[in-house]
């Protein structure tokens, strides 16, 4: 079919289960995969930097380098405790697995709830601040922000479902355009520094609204903290790399940090030295590489280089967000659906449903990466702390070679996170993170009530304690409801016959003076050998009702406590569009039938029997 077509134009066509492990990731595509996230969180973090900062005037600004400092040495403790993570833990899961393991199930889901809307708003703030990138170097785009940033979603999204090493293939050239863009423009700014001396703050700076206070810095560290989001992507995902998979994981991640400080404190010492300062709608990295290269063709490779990284940046979420919830689904507190691999070896649900969610983000923040940061960090701490006090306590049960080595670099990430959430909780609480503590508990419950579910359907529907005994009923009175005469109606009779004697056919009468014309079409075509028909009048122009009704009676007058079963005959049009110029009264009756409850435990068997057209 012309849908199935497009489909595998778009997504590409099915792969077999055996190829699972040659689409498996090596070190190159898996850094351009799983690191974007992490390498261009130097965009929007910088910008918050510096926005923090910038209401306490050139003393204010002076503070960055300081705050840079800070954050980076945080990056080193994270990488640190998340290496010894992945060789804990190869299978992968990260936050959620370590915590439910050590921590307990109640602090599992926790942790898995604050890492799920982590990648949500990761997957939103990177696609937002890429637009806002490209709207620096344009600013008629200003306006289309949110229609732009959807736009990428869905590209991005079509190229995660295509399967995870056509992924880490496409995403290569913009991350790998943008570091060697970066680490360009950084040597070229060392050059100029040296050449031209340190700027003035006091002549660039905009002028002060606010003093410098232990709150403001602390508020600003909060919001530039969001540069070490993403970090724990690579313990997440261990199982895509090829073997040995942790061993690559493990240097993966070095990399990724040593690149991911070069290019912070890169930027921000260039930034701080140079005393760049920024408009309303200019970027600070834009305002850096314009001081540096001007306007011409090197500042606009520059900004593509920033716009196509954090597009991809949100690849991090698209390569996460499906593989946390596929191991949750393996525990039963997400749908069952997200654990199933879809035709590429991906898993398609997962993807589908960030995706859905990150736009759902960006609409209602109208593409405003600025408004969406305060929600960004709190659940990525939050994983961080839970993940990082979890392997303490693995280490600590296990007690291996080192295993007090092991517990105290852990414990120092455990701290140092913790510290860093409390900040960022308490400073950004009334800019928007209450919402994501408001979340965190009710994903929690939710994640319960679903587990609730799977065991509730789980105990209804087993064998083990019953006493069963095998008896077959006499054949099943069948009633099939038609709308007239044609060859479905037939068919479906037919069938019905095949297996009960006991058939009859009922009519509803919606339009006045149309039963007769029905009683003589099924006379003259000889129906009546088939099965009685029974016309019912509805006052009310209603179908379900009155057939409903006469169920109800004919069950009543049966005596045996058996349910008549019911066979629908049903025509399927030959393009999709087709059904539309259909009513779907076979559809709606048989969800009514479906969903509607009966006394003593009896069902109603309901089949539906399919006439398939041409044309």
């Amino acid at each position: 079919m012309l849908r199935h077509q497009i489909r595998r134009l778009i997504i590409g066509s099915p792969l077999p289960s055996a190829e699972a492990a040659e689409k498996r990731l090596d070190k190159i595509r898996a850094l351009a995969a799983l690191s974007p996230d992490a390498l261009a969180s130097v965009a929007y973090a910088n910008q918050e930097i510096f926005l923090g900062l910038a209401v306490a005037g050139a003393a204010g600004l002076a503070y960055s380098w300081a705050i840079a400092l800070v954050i980076t040495g945080l990056l080193a403790i994270l990488t640190l405790s998340y290496s010894q993570t992945i060789q804990a833990y190869p299978a992968g899961g990260g936050s959620y697995t370590v915590a439910r393991e050590n921590l307990g199930e109640t602090i599992g889901l926790v942790a898995a709830a604050a890492l799920l809307i982590d990648y949500v708003l990761n997957a939103a703030v990177s696609l937002t601040a890429g637009v806002e990138a490209l709207a620096s170097a344009f600013p008629s785009l200003w306006p289309y922000r949110t229609g732009l940033s959807l736009t990428l979603l869905v590209l991005i999204t079509l190229v995660n479902l295509r399967g995870m090493q056509e992924t880490g293939t496409v995403m290569a050239l913009p991350v790998y355009f943008f570091l060697i863009t970066y680490l360009g423009m950084i040597a070229y700014g060392i050059v100029v520094a040296l050449v031209e001396g340190p700027g003035s703050l006091q002549a660039h700076a905009p002028p002060a609204f606010e003093t410098i206070t232990l709150v403001l810095l602390l508020r600003t560290f909060a919001a530039g903290a969001t540069a070490l989001t993403g970090v724990e992507a690579i313990s997440n995902a261990v199982p895509v790399f090829k073997p040995p998979e942790s061993r690559h994981a493990r240097q993966t991640m070095m990399a990724m940090a040593v690149l991911m400080g070069v290019l912070f404190l890169g930027t921000i010492g260039l930034i701080r030295f140079l005393a760049i300062t920024t408009g309303a709608e200019e970027t600070i990295l834009s305002a850096l590489s314009r001081r540096l290269f001007g306007s011409g063709i090197v500042y606009y490779l520059v900004q593509m280089a920033t716009l196509g990284v954090l597009i991809v940046a949100a690849n991090t979420s698209f390569t996460g967000f499906p593989r946390v919830t596929s191991i949750m689904a393996h525990d039963s507190f997400v749908p069952r659906q997200l654990k199933m691999l879809g035709d590429r070896l991906v898993f398609s649900n997962g993807i589908i449903l960030l995706s859905s969610l990150a736009g759902f983000l960006i609409v209602v923040f109208r593409g405003d990466s600025h408004h969406l940061i305060p929600l960004f960090a709190v659940g990525a701490f939050l994983a961080f702390s839970l993940s990082q006090t979890g392997m303490v306590a693995h280490w600590i049960h296990e007690r291996g070679p080192h295993w007090r080595v092991h517990a105290a670099i852990n414990g120092v990430g455990a701290v140092a996170t913790s510290a860093a959430l409390v900040i960022i909780g308490s400073s950004k609480f009334t800019h928007g993170a209450w919402i994501v503590m408001l979340l965190i508990p009710l994903f929690v419950f939710g994640f319960r009530r679903i587990r609730a579910h799977y065991e509730e359907v789980a105990e209804e529907l087993t064998l083990a304690g019953q006493s069963l005994s095998f008896v077959i009923d006499s054949p099943p009175r069948i009633v099939v409801p038609v709308a007239g005469v044609h060859r479905g109606v037939v068919e479906a009779l037919q069938y019905a016959r095949s297996i009960s004697p006991q058939v009859t056919a009922v009519y509803i009468e919606i339009d006045p003076d149309s039963a007769a014309n029905m009683e003589e079409k099924w006379r003259q075509y000889g129906l009546y050998d088939l099965a009685p028909l029974v016309i019912l009048t509805s006052p009310y122009r209603s179908f379900i009702g009155p057939f409903l009704a006469y169920l109800d009676q004919m069950d009543a007058e049966g005596g045996d406590g058996q349910l008549a079963s019911v066979v629908i005959p049903e025509f399927v049009p030959a393009k999709w569009w087709h059904n539309s110029l259909h009513n779907q009264t076979a559809w709606l009756l048989k969800i009514t039938l479906l969903y509607r409850r009966y006394r003593l435990g009896k069902s109603r068997a309901i089949i539906d029997v399919p006439f398939h057209l041409r044309h």
